[in-house]
């Protein structure tokens, strides 16, 4: 087939088959509204290949309420593992029946004067109104000094790494303390591995408190349904790195003092390579009082409530430190260390190069309220705090598919409709 034929027509065409796209397609069907779906893999590729194999949700089983979909199984208030949340996804996609071609690459999105041209693997389609489903984590970030670190280290990162089986003998380096590096060096110290954890500025959170998960607390509290418009940090919250806790076991807190108390060695950020000498920041014990900082800000707001309220609960408590750092190294040598292995849990960044259209600010990010940009007929969805915390979580991915879908549907009804006009 030419790359330059167009080949199909559709009303609405979305990019990604993640939960995100896969919610668009069904609140666009509930409208009857003609659309296809696009993904390059297949549908929730994530989650098949870019997960742990003890992976399991941070948030309880009660929060999945994808369209139509919500968790119904018999457990709502605990954390599906892998399968589980695999099983899950595969009763959505069945339920949803998405007009979906998998294995199709977008290339290209273009706006042309009756709408957009979408160039794929598989030719040129046209679409009057497009979604970017693909998500905001495309490309894993490594630091450009990792290039020079002797190739007897092995180096992946977190979206490569499954099980400490993997990974060569001897002991692991992990890099960052977010859910992702917090959870893997868990993993790797559960099975017996000598784990280095090097910390970052990751706040965390308390699983359960005063009788409750923590989340259903929040929940209550409607903590969850402020918009970013609202939010004290504005945007800023965008680059908020997530608490750090499990769901592993049942769910529980993640104490990186407690993991020190028990072998595993904590260092500061980890900043850049000497030769073969990996240096820290000495601001492991700040990070780690920030950290704990936050734990104890979110239960005092709990307390608050609680007390509001009138509410019969648990008894409250302050978290004690139960290990401090003293004298912390800020410096590795690689050649006198036993480090066979590293693991980047330093995040990702979004790729939108395919997208050609001016809606993105000067670091790439794209420029919307609620999903809607400039660009006439052009949304996102799915990404990070897109509209609340839950956006592109499954709490509620539903329900900002469900505001775009009625965007889509008030412009198909009014072509002449404009994008909601952005703040500069």
């Amino acid at each position: 087939m030419n790359p330059g034929t167009s080949i199909e027509h559709h009303d609405v065409l979305i990019v990604g088959a993640g939960q995100s796209g896969l919610s668009m397609s069904a609140c666009l069907k509930a409208r009857g509204i003609d659309h296809v779906v696009l993904e390059k893999h297949q549908a929730v590729h994530t989650w098949h290949h870019e997960r742990w194999d003890s992976f399991c949700l941070v948030t309880p089983n009660w929060q999945c309420a994808l369209p139509g979909y919500p968790y119904r199984g018999p457990d709502p208030h605990g954390f599906m593992v892998k399968s589980e949340i695999l099983d899950y996804l595969r009763g959505f996609i069945e339920h949803v029946d998405a007009p979906l071609h998998e294995g199709v690459s977008v290339e290209r999105v273009k706006a042309i004067a009756d709408g957009f041209e979408v160039t794929t693997s598989k030719g040129v389609f046209h679409a009057g109104q497009v979604v970017i489903a693909s998500g905001g984590y495309q490309n894993p970030i490594m630091p450009r000094f990792a290039e020079r670190i002797p190739p007897t280290v092995q180096q992946i990162h977190s979206q490569e790494y499954k099980n400490p089986g993997q990974l060569r003998a001897g002991s692991v380096l992990v890099v960052g303390s977010g859910q992702s590096g917090a959870q893997i060096a868990e993993d790797l110290h559960l099975a017996g591995r000598r784990v280095i954890l090097a910390v970052g500025d990751a706040p965390r959170c308390a699983r359960f408190y005063r009788g409750r998960d923590v989340t259903d607390w929040l929940d209550e509290m409607g903590v969850y349904d402020v918009p970013i418009v609202e939010h004290p940090s504005g945007d800023a919250v965008r680059n908020n790195t997530n608490h750090y806790l499990t769901g592993r076991d049942g769910g529980r807190d993640i104490d990186l003092r407690r993991f020190a108390k028990e072998g595993m060695t904590l260092m500061g950020r980890l900043e850049g390579l000497d030769g073969t000498r990996l240096r820290f920041r000495d601001n492991l014990a700040a990070c780690l009082d920030s950290a704990d900082a936050t734990y104890n800000r979110i239960n005092a707001s709990i307390d608050a409530y609680i007390e509001k309220k009138g509410i019969a609960a648990d008894p409250g408590f302050v978290y004690q430190p139960v290990w401090t750092p003293t004298n912390t190294p800020t410096e590795l040598d690689l050649q006198d260390s036993d480090i066979a292995c590293i693991v980047w849990c330093i995040g990702f960044l979004p790729d939108f190069g395919f997208v050609d259209a001016p809606v993105f600010n000067g670091k790439g990010a794209p420029c919307h309220l609620r999903g809607v940009t400039r660009e006439p007929g052009l949304y996102f969805l799915g990404l990070p705090w897109l509209h609340t915390w839950g956006s592109g979580r499954f709490a509620s991915v539903g329900r900002d598919a469900e505001f775009i879908a009625e965007k889509i549907h008030e412009r198909l009804a009014k072509p002449e409709v404009r994008s909601e006009a952005l703040a500069a």
